[in-house]
């Protein structure tokens, strides 16, 4: 397994502003709230404010375990990489195999909504046709598929114009609903306590939604190879990425919880965003409020297509999966077999989902799904950092906080939410997560017997990077120590 930059993406394409407008664009704010608020009240009721903030300390920790490992390998694989020279080649393996699934189920999940919203924006009746969403929704994606195609500096463009849009709108609409007054109940304390959960099984229900709203941050790690200064650029950026959803989520979701009635949001599961405009705004505010979660779902579309195919290009460069995705076109630096193959693979996707139903009912299985594969390659990530610092962590406190115990808690809690809401999940969703995952145990089996030398791997040891690589100033002794500036163009 190489960590060498040197395999054909554009390098030192992207700098720190960029990397984070990728992050916050990954968690998609605007989507995300539109599409999971609904799904997140039916599961927890007004108990949402809350699963969105205890799933941000763990989530926070894994952050944390990408940053760290980031600084002492950098890899478009990311955590297939980095789980894979720490715990085991196969689990690297499932871990990156785990984003490659939940990424291309997303491509249903996130172009459906794309489809309805921009057609809500003429007719609100044609918003629920299906087919007909699935339709525009293909084309939003094939768009972006050409933009991803056209390399990180064409993506970042686009990304700044969509997101810039997305959150200039949402930030005025914070505003509204602070000073908002015609409620549908008053704010309570308690909506950010354990109270409202339907006991453990309940909160573990939350807190696997609550990790598909935040999903999507780390996809500075996948353009690590990418960006300058890429050891400290790309966990930086999630971390911050992480912070800025984790405030517009709570304003958001608080404002669902007092402006909205229960009825409001079951009626509308793919909407309630908009529904929660025309309340603050009659009129005009849903339609803003529509245009941002457009906007927001086309961009987190670009931004999951890129860490998909850096996946699959990690993949297909190491042969642990077939070696034409690790082919980089050669005017625009990108991987463009593994490109072209996920766009064929969501497209085929978006047409059989014509026959699972509805456009909530499908995002509220892939949602939960989706969950499921996020839990294993965080959790896994963040298992990952503390085998690869073990041997420096006892050294400061700083070190066993923020390079052991937290991102630690973070892995545990992903597993724990993982294992606990199997049981209030319904059968499609499960199918879907579980099924997802057995299904790449076929090519790790196949490489692994045709000899991939990524099943060989050279060991992550972060006491053995600090010889030639950066490694944090605190897990450096004090007598080596060099001074070193934060690398930025803010």
């Amino acid at each position: 397994m190489s960590n060498n930059r040197g395999r054909g993406l554009q390098a030192n394409a992207l700098g720190t502003f960029d990397t984070v407008v990728m992050a916050v664009a990954g968690s998609a704010p605007a989507y995300s709230l539109a599409a999971t608020t609904a799904v997140l009240v039916g599961a927890v009721g007004v108990a949402s404010p809350a699963a969105l903030l205890y799933c941000a300390i763990p989530m926070l920790g894994i952050a944390l375990a990408f940053s760290y490992l980031g600084r002492i390998d950098v890899n478009a694989g990311a955590s297939y990489s980095w789980v894979g020279r720490t715990l085991h080649p196969f689990l690297g393996f499932i871990s990156g195999w785990a984003l490659v699934v939940s990424a291309t189920i997303f491509m249903v999940a996130g172009s459906l909504p794309a489809g309805s919203m921009t057609l809500s924006l003429f007719d609100q009746g044609l918003a629920d046709n299906t087919a007909l969403s699935t339709v525009v929704g293909a084309a939003w994606f094939v768009i972006m598929l050409l933009v991803v195609l056209g390399g990180a500096r064409l993506t970042v463009r686009a990304q700044l114009l969509m997101s810039g849009v997305e959150l200039g709108i949402l930030a005025l609409f914070a505003v509204f609903a602070l000073v908002h007054t015609d409620n549908a109940r008053a704010f309570d304390w308690s909506w950010l306590g354990f109270s409202h959960f339907d006991g453990v099984s309940g909160f573990a229900s939350g807190g696997l939604i609550a990790a598909f709203y935040y999903w999507g941050w780390d996809v500075t790690s996948n353009l690590s190879e990418e960006t300058r200064n890429s050891r400290r650029t790309t966990g930086l950026a999630g971390l911050i990425g992480v912070g800025i959803v984790f405030l517009l989520f709570e304003v958001f979701t608080i404002a669902v919880n007092i402006i909205l009635t229960s009825r409001q949001i079951e009626s509308n599961k793919a909407n309630v965003l908009a529904v929660l405009g025309d309340e603050l705004w009659p009129g005009w505010g849903g339609k803003l409020l529509i245009v941002s979660v457009m906007l927001s779902t086309i961009a987190t579309l670009e931004t999951t297509l890129i860490q998909v195919t850096r996946s699959l290009f990690a993949m297909g460069r190491d042969r642990t999966m077939p070696a034409a995705l690790g082919k980089v076109h050669r005017t625009w630096n990108t991987p463009w077999v593994a490109i072209t193959v996920v766009g064929g693979v969501a497209l085929v996707m978006f047409i059989a989902s014509n026959a699972l139903g509805s456009v909530g009912e499908i995002l509220s299985d892939a949602i939960s799904a989706i969950g499921l594969q996020i839990a294993v390659y965080y959790g896994l990530a963040g298992l990952a950092v503390v085998v690869a610092y073990r041997k420096m962590l006892f050294k400061s406190a700083a070190n066993f906080l923020f390079g052991g115990l937290w991102p630690l808690f973070g892995a545990l809690f992903m597993f724990w939410i993982f294992v606990e809401s199997l049981g209030d999940l319904s059968d499609a969703a499960i199918a879907i997560g579980i099924g997802g995952l057995a299904v790449g145990l076929v090519p790790m089996l196949w490489y692994w017997k045709q000899g991939s030398d990524y099943y060989r791997p050279a060991r992550l040891d972060a006491t053995r990077t600090v010889e030639t690589d950066y490694v944090p100033d605190d897990f450096v002794p004090e007598q080596s120590r060099v001074h070193q500036g934060l690398p930025t163009d803010f």
